[in-house]
């Protein structure tokens, strides 16, 4: 992230894209896999609009304030799920981190009076930020990630022995899943994970 307003452009696409992928498969599914999907959506915006190099926009006070109350609000929302355990703790853990940066962001925690987006956008070092809870974070998307791109391997797509109730390799990809493209979203999450690492790096 310390490369620079192209490093940020790059970042913002990649969310936006992933975003848009998974607003895409609000259409179809079961309802909990629509509830995920827009979530998913969510918080991919969400991270697109935080990457935006502050170069070219550099938002008001208020609207680190904004991004709190919407991910908090998502993370109630994921809470009562999340105690099931699955990905549902995974938004609720992403949610979470999205208050947290945000708030760490603001001008009033890091005393940048007109520019606090300048720490993902910009890559500015002089972000807010706990320490510990930042490494802990840092060491749960790392984990999330490397876990992601295990699943994305052929490899881990074998049907289990018995032949019933596997996901096997089909003719379009991987197989398994009900949107008919697991492995994208998969890719998505993979995605959205790098790049939630990539911003927690700057606080």
């Amino acid at each position: 992230m310390h490369g620079g307003a192209s490093t940020g452009w790059l970042l913002m696409v990649l969310c936006a894209v992933s975003g848009a992928y998974c607003l895409l498969r609000t259409r179809t599914g079961t309802p909990q896999e629509r509830r995920t999907a827009r979530s998913e959506a969510l918080m991919g915006f969400g991270m697109a609009a935080m990457a935006v190099p502050a170069a070219v926009l550099s938002p008001p006070d208020w609207a680190w304030a904004v991004y709190a109350v919407l991910f908090g609000a998502a993370a109630l929302r994921a809470l009562r799920p999340a105690l099931r355990g699955g990905h549902h703790l995974h938004h609720l853990v992403g949610s979470l981190a999205m208050v947290y940066m945000a708030v760490a962001m603001a001008p009033a925690m890091t005393g940048d009076g007109g520019g606090g987006h300048a720490g993902h956008g910009a890559a500015s070092a002089g972000a807010g930020g706990i320490p510990v809870l930042t490494g802990v974070l840092l060491v749960y998307y790392a984990f999330y990630v490397l876990g992601s791109a295990g699943r994305l391997l052929p490899g881990a797509a074998v049907t289990p022995a018995g032949g019933t109730g596997g996901v096997g390799l089909g003719p379009g990809g991987f197989g398994g899943g009900t949107d008919g493209r697991p492995e994208l979203t998969s890719a998505c999450r993979l995605t959205m994970g790098i790049g939630m690492f990539a911003m927690l790096l700057t606080l």
